[in-house]
């Protein structure tokens, strides 16, 4: 007996150790495929649904800790006097923004879309009135209670406490300092762990998509999701590269895919941008780049560069105004793609994300909240693939960004 369960323990061992050895896309694809079989072809076994739920809640859980840490850690220990590129980054943060709303416009132009709207259950919800009310709700969210932002996951009120208190720590000891630091670490490893349990969320998150949803709610709204991702993959492929030439005056595919492959793909699978730091901090690291830039620059590009978001919020807006039959010139659809970028840029201090904010754009061509609201059930049900896909761009692009303004400032030194 006493053998027999060494020989099994032995057997535990080295399969863990082999799947350990995977690499964790690969782990995570895997942990994907064996969602949609269960889903398919298993669905009672809803206990599998909660490895989703556990994964997302814990992903929730300490995101907005390790923004906090990250960003106070980083300017504690800046003196003053450093030259960063941090103003270079946030202009192409907002910049790409910008392109990435007029990139939507373009597309839902080209590729009109309809939609089929039925009343959904989103009378829960509720939108904001104006681009007013947003900006009100930016202000509060800056000056929120720094306990009450961590809380409730203001990134927003998170963020602003977290520069304060890292420009107050500048004049700190270096024992309070080393502390900071000490957190800021300790919570990235605790995101690094909870990303390693990454196949077992998708596996629950994609089973239930499966056994709730069906595949023929997603096939019905394939029109939608292809337009979405054309245009994410458009700004991903052209735009983004063309920025990248721009600036090093070199082939910008090579620097693009890598980002797109070791943040994007990542942050496709978890969700979130926030919880994507650590990846996005380490391969700032392996691409040889400024930490005194990127440790501020990536947490604040999980906050306001959202290109993504931008996208959604553009092709949802046009997408209605095609289906009621209303007519968008050429100076609506402009004011549209900055009110795209501007809204996207506060998404995540507001509940819902960029989906929330449709009924803001929609109200732009006078569409009536009931309708605008049945759009936003629209974009939940074609969330799975979407929301997704608009996290591993807005992710990717942070390290994209933060590298491109790095080497822009060096080409611009040789030549000099």
């Amino acid at each position: 007996m006493q053998n027999t369960l060494k020989k099994v323990f032995n057997i535990i061992k080295v399969t863990f150790e082999k799947w350990h050895k995977l690499s964790l896309v690969l782990r995570i694809c895997t942990g994907l495929l064996f969602g949609l079989i269960f889903g398919l072809l298993l669905p009672s076994l809803g206990f599998i649904v909660l490895f989703g739920k556990i994964f997302v809640g814990a992903l929730k859980a300490v995101a907005p800790i390790l923004v906090f840490f990250l960003v106070m850690g980083a300017l504690c220990h800046k003196s003053g006097n450093q030259n960063n590129n941090l103003k270079e980054v946030v202009i192409l943060y907002l910049f790409g923004t910008l392109m990435a709303g007029i990139v939507a416009v373009f597309g839902s132009f080209i590729f009109p879309i309809q939609l089929s709207l039925n009343p959904v259950l989103t009378s829960t919800m509720s939108a904001p009135g104006g681009v007013g009310e947003v900006l009100e709700n930016l202000l509060l969210s800056v000056v929120s209670n720094p306990v009450a932002a961590l809380m409730n996951a203001n990134y927003i009120g998170i963020l602003a406490w977290a520069i304060v208190f890292g420009i107050a720590l500048r004049t700190a000891s270096d024992t309070t300092k080393t502390m900071v630091n000490n957190f800021s670490e300790a919570t990235s490893q605790a995101v690094k762990w909870i990303i390693e349990l990454a196949p077992f969320g998708i596996m629950g998150l994609v089973f239930n998509m499966i056994t709730t949803t069906g595949l023929e709610a997603l096939i019905g709204y394939a029109k939608l999701i292809l337009l979405l991702v054309g245009c994410m993959a458009f700004f991903a492929l052209v735009i983004n590269p063309a920025i990248v030439y721009f600036a090093t005056r070199e082939n910008p595919y090579p620097l693009v895919f890598r980002c797109l492959k070791e943040s994007g793909i990542t942050a496709f699978f978890t969700r979130s941008s926030a919880a994507n730091i650590p990846v996005n901090m380490q391969l700032c690291e392996d691409l040889g780049l400024d930490e005194d830039t990127y440790s501020v620059s990536i947490p604040l590009g999980a906050t306001i560069n959202m290109a993504g978001a931008a996208i959604t919020i553009a092709v949802l807006t046009l997408a209605t105004t095609h289906t009621l039959g209303i007519e968008v010139d050429l100076f609506t659809a402009i004011i549209l793609s900055i009110l795209s970028a501007v809204s996207a840029c506060g998404a995540s201090g507001v509940a819902g994300g960029s989906l929330l904010l449709v009924p803001l754009a929609c109200s732009l061509f006078g569409i009536p909240n009931e309708i605008a609201m049945e759009v936003v059930g629209v974009g939940f049900i074609v969330g799975v693939i979407q929301d997704s896909c608009e996290t591993g761009l807005n992710s990717s692009t942070d390290v994209l960004y933060t590298a491109i303004a790095e080497f822009y400032k060096k080409r611009i030194s040789k030549n000099k």
